[in-house]
């Protein structure tokens, strides 16, 4: 009889606290792979005890070696427990489908088998190469797709072309208790989408990653992922989705669960804002100067993050979100306020400068502004140069230029005659 007090190698490892009593005869192998198996086996021990010392002469004639530990009969209690824990550790992974396999979608499939979860994927092009090298199984057909039976079906499509994609799915292929997720940027779009379309034995949860592939190419650590329980069923279903809730958690998302009508209120006044005004300076053309500062660096971020997405994207949050026509008119309002606010003091200034002479009902001749300010210069030859009134109401400007500019003279500096018009009567046709 020996005691083996040495670390036990098995087929899944090697287990230092393995502690056993093997016992060895001519005809006879034991191994009791705990206390509580010894104790209650003490009488069997006894037993085998007493005949291993009966046949220990025979043994030794035999060139058997009693007290011979075999790997095998260590490793069966440690199979079985390691075995258990492999199943549960199955049970608590998802097979995940995902719908559109684009940029997006293999931003978050690479995440998702980096968890070790089974991910799926079909789209209407054919991305099977990029699939294989993310680890992902690619199906071109859409019902064989649904035929594996995903537990998860997350739609990575467009705003614009979710409605269509969702149409084409044969999701009668699907189990009943398939769980619907979506990422658009809009939510109250998809919510309805799904509550019309899918069957209710389906689930649906709507999501929002406020980042991408470029703005989540690193950590996710502390960027919001917004998500909305429209309609999880209680039990292993309410389950299934904090498991994919889970997802984004371990990767360190700041976690807000909110309504999509909020979310939509919010996004416009946020997402669709920072859209509209990356668009309007990426028209501009801003370009990179030797003295940036750190917001002028911020614009051009902005520039190149907002312009970088498709055109359908931004269309999509203006067309599916009733809060960004509203967004829209604010900002076109605000700038109009701060354009008023910039004349209206410049009309101050240039009425300082003005000294009256003759009577109230004539054109009232004005002093000279031999310097006017840039502002002010722009603003003239911009107007004069349209053929529109200037902007400077009630204010009639004159451009007088001397020099001449044929023979190569340089040009003085030009000299704005300032005359304020005489009032309009109404009555006078």
């Amino acid at each position: 009889m020996d005691l083996l007090l040495s670390p036990v190698v098995t087929a899944h490892g090697v287990f230092p606290s393995a502690v056993g009593i093997h016992i060895s005869s001519r005809s006879e192998k034991y191994f009791f792979h705990s206390c509580r198996d010894l104790r209650t086996n003490s009488a069997f021990l006894g037993n085998s005890v007493r005949s291993s010392r009966s046949s220990k002469k025979i043994s030794q004639r035999r060139n058997y070696r009693p007290g011979q530990a075999f790997a095998i009969d260590a490793a069966q209690g440690f199979d079985y427990e390691s075995i258990r824990l492999q199943e549960l550790e199955k049970k608590s992974k998802l097979k995940v489908g995902i719908v559109g396999f684009g940029n997006f979608g293999q931003f978050l499939a690479a995440r998702i088998v980096k968890q070790g979860h089974t991910v799926l994927a079909h789209s209407r092009s054919d991305y099977s190469a990029t699939a294989r090298k993310l680890g992902v199984t690619y199906f071109r057909d859409p019902d064989d797709f649904c035929e594996e039976h995903p537990e998860v079906v997350v739609l990575c499509t467009s705003i614009l072309s979710t409605e269509q994609v969702l149409s084409s799915l044969p999701i009668q292929r699907l189990k009943r208790s398939t769980l619907f997720v979506d990422v658009l940027s809009v939510k109250e779009f998809p919510r309805n989408l799904f509550l019309q379309v899918l069957p209710k034995e389906f689930d649906v949860l709507c999501t929002h990653p406020m980042f991408g592939p470029e703005s989540g190419k690193g950590s996710w650590c502390d960027l919001p992922f917004v998500y909305d329980k429209v309609r999880v069923s209680d039990g292993p279903r309410l389950e299934r989705c904090n498991k994919f809730l889970k997802i984004f958690e371990s990767e360190g998302c700041r976690m807000v669960e909110m309504s999509c009508e909020e979310h939509d209120i919010h996004a416009a006044g946020s997402q669709f804002l920072t859209h509209t005004v990356g668009r309007v300076l990426g028209i501009l053309g801003l370009q990179s100067t030797p003295i940036n500062t750190k917001g002028y660096e911020s614009l051009l971020r902005l520039v190149e993050n907002t312009c970088s997405d498709s055109f359908d994207l931004y269309y999509g949050l203006f067309l599916y979100n009733q809060n960004a026509t509203e967004e829209l008119q604010n900002l076109e309002q605000a700038f109009d306020t701060v354009k008023s606010q910039l004349f209206n003091k410049l009309h101050q200034i240039l009425r300082e400068q003005m000294l009256l002479k003759g009577g109230a009902n004539q054109q009232q001749e004005l002093n000279v502004i031999k310097s006017p300010p840039p502002a002010v210069k722009s603003l003239l030859l911009s107007d004069n140069s349209n053929g529109s009134a200037s902007s400077l109401q009630g204010i009639d400007v004159n451009i007088n230029v001397s020099g001449n500019s044929n023979n190569g003279a340089q040009l003085e500096e030009p000299q704005v005659r300032v005359s304020q018009a005489s009032p309009v009567n109404a009555d006078s046709g």
